[in-house]
């Protein structure tokens, strides 16, 4: 057994059975220790960027983290936008960094880099294995602080000296740390403040946006207080059965009247809204001015746990009634995000899982599925957008016997749009849909929004992705993927209908410019 082994063994030992890999030389060890170790499934990405975002969507649905395999500093440095996502996301993922052999750093190799102060920031913990009898307990260790709680980016650096040379040891099996129980003492304070506030909500995180934390917030809306997730959660409940809360508006100005008159905020596993940007004389706080705040919980709490405290303690009813499901009537005409919603809400069975990173598309088909059968929807938590494709990546991995569907806008799918390879070479069922506008719309309404003023010719060059356009069927097809072009809203409606009765990854351009 050498340093290679003994990791993969600690990894599989532990339930980490999925390894989303680009590597390089200085992971051939690991590479090569795969085909001792079949309990450890490993998929080939095109670009560290999807491996990163697949291990994302991965943890997200499975509860446990999957490892990243990730060549020296440039590499972890080409996965980190979607790693920033999964830390915002409270994701356990595990990414094993090959590093040179410790005796070689000192030479200063040209692909040498300082890989623990360029993973700092995006992780909860960070250890170099110097030797191979550190490489099991290390790897131990890393998978008990990737669970957190909350989760995150546990990063262990593997010097290939560690992983070649032989190793005595492996890792312990571990127990994830378990959350809080709620404070009782904190659950009396916001019942007191809940008896005396005209006018309050809930604010809910992602950790409190699964179906038994969203029931007992049905509990509480029942009881007469507004309940609201954040803009971006990394995993919510929705569709027939659940309790359905309305989400927090992305625009400073939207969310502010939208909670005028609110008098009392009670945050539950998140902190106080704030403005995704700053813009000229707008606040960068979003709690209406008088508005006092209170927090139920932390992320580290059992968010459910907490939620039924409080309804226990206020006297809601001891269940709340949940979304009915309701078929949209069939899109007609113009192809627009409104459209596609209906087609989606009429078409995806249950238990689909929503990868969402469609940008400016993505609200009105959050709309149109509020009543459509039992779905999860993963929304793009660390606004780096490129997450869509990777993040179904590892949905569909964590979870094949469920449709996958990632939504996308051309701009961001170009971000990563190796994933479409790994689709189709893992044969996974998801459905690809491009809302191809060509062009980076979010980016022309935020530059009114700042004050930027209009965009003259070179400023709309760098906002234009239709010189040349993208053809995303050709695209598509190109990697051996099955694809097709709607261009009316009947079409569409016919396509999506079609890759929800297919098996398989599919991807369809909705032209919508």
């Amino acid at each position: 057994m050498n340093g290679a082994d003994a990791l993969i063994t600690t990894l599989a030992d532990n339930g980490v059975t999925a390894c989303f890999a680009n590597p390089g030389t200085s992971e051939m060890q690991f590479v090569s220790a795969l085909d001792r170790k079949p309990r450890m499934r490993s998929i080939l990405c095109l670009f560290e960027g999807v491996a990163t975002g697949a291990a994302d969507g991965y943890g997200r649905m499975a509860g446990k983290p999957a490892c990243t395999l990730l060549h020296l500093g440039p590499g972890y440095a080409n996965g980190a936008a979607n790693l920033h996502n999964a830390r915002r996301a409270f994701t356990p993922v595990v990414n094993v960094i090959g590093d040179h052999a410790t005796y070689h750093r000192d030479f200063d190799a040209p692909l040498n880099s300082d890989i623990a102060a360029l993973a700092a920031p995006n992780s909860l913990w960070v250890k170099s294995a110097e030797s191979a009898d550190a490489v099991g307990p290390l790897a131990a260790e890393a998978i008990t602080a990737s669970y957190g709680t909350p989760g995150g980016n546990a990063c262990l650096i593997l010097p290939a000296d560690a992983a070649w040379n032989p190793a005595t040891v492996k890792g312990p099996v571990v127990t994830p740390p378990a959350f809080a129980a709620p404070d009782p003492a904190a659950v009396e304070a916001v019942a007191k403040a809940l008896g005396l506030a005209k006018k309050p909500v809930l604010l809910l995180g992602s950790g409190a946006c699964g179906e038994v934390a969203l029931a007992a917030a049905g509990r509480l809306a029942a009881h007469g207080v507004r309940v609201l997730t954040d803009t971006f959660t990394a995993r919510q409940a929705r569709g027939e059965g659940r309790f359905r809360p309305d989400k927090l508006p992305y625009f400073g100005e939207q969310a502010l009247k939208d909670l005028e008159g609110v008098d009392l905020m009670i945050l539950v596993a998140t902190q106080r809204p704030v403005a995704f940007f700053a813009y000229p004389d707008r606040p960068s706080v979003l709690v209406p001015e008088g508005c006092s705040l209170e927090t139920l919980c932390g992320r580290e709490v059992d968010a459910a746990a907490a939620l039924d405290a409080l309804a226990d303690a206020v006297g809601a009813p001891a269940m709340a009634t949940g979304e009915a499901y309701a078929v949209p009537d069939a899109p007609a005409g113009r192809l627009d995000a409104w459209a596609i919603g209906a087609s989606i809400a009429r078409h995806m069975p249950a238990q689909t899982v929503i990868s969402d990173d469609a940008v400016t598309a993505g609200l009105p088909i959050f709309t149109q599925t509020r009543s459509a059968r039992a779905h999860d929807w993963l929304s793009l938590t660390g606004g780096a957008i490129g997450q869509g494709i990777p993040l179904a990546i590892g949905a569909a991995v964590a979870c094949p016997d469920r449709k996958v569907l990632a939504l996308t806008g051309d701009g961001a799918g170009m971000y990563t749009v190796q994933g479409l390879w790994t689709l189709v070479r893992e044969r996974l069922d998801v459905t690809v849909v491009v809302f191809a506008n060509h062009a980076y719309r979010i980016l022309g309404i935020e530059l009114g929004r700042t004050g930027a003023g209009n965009p003259g010719p070179a400023a709309s060059k760098l906002l234009d992705l239709g010189d040349p356009r993208i053809d995303w069927v050709q695209v598509a097809r190109g990697m051996g993927m099955d694809a097709e072009r709607a261009e009316t809203a009947e079409a569409f409606d016919d396509a999506f209908a079609r890759a929800m009765a297919t098996p398989g990854p599919r991807l369809i351009e909705a032209a919508m410019g």
